[in-house]
């Protein structure tokens, strides 16, 4: 968890994890994955993907087939 905050950690626990986008964040805080590439994977700002992850946004359906193609990249 070296590339992020103990806040942004905090807030992904603590959302519902249910969504999609809060998954994705879980998943890319374990495996350390930067926001900067999810962002340029989904064709967003850092600012959405953040907003993903803290559950604060839901991923439109367009980005869930890339959601998928992401997580077995990442596996």
């Amino acid at each position: 968890m070296i590339g992020y905050s103990q806040q942004l950690v905090k807030a992904n626990k603590s959302a519902n994890q249910k969504l999609l986008g809060v998954q994705l964040g879980k998943h890319c805080i374990k495996k350390d994955i930067p926001v900067v590439h999810v962002a340029k994977s989904f064709g967003v700002s850092r600012t959405a993907v953040y907003a993903w992850f803290k559950g604060e946004s839901e991923m439109s359906n367009a980005h869930f087939a890339i959601a998928r193609k992401f997580y077995i990249k990442t596996a």
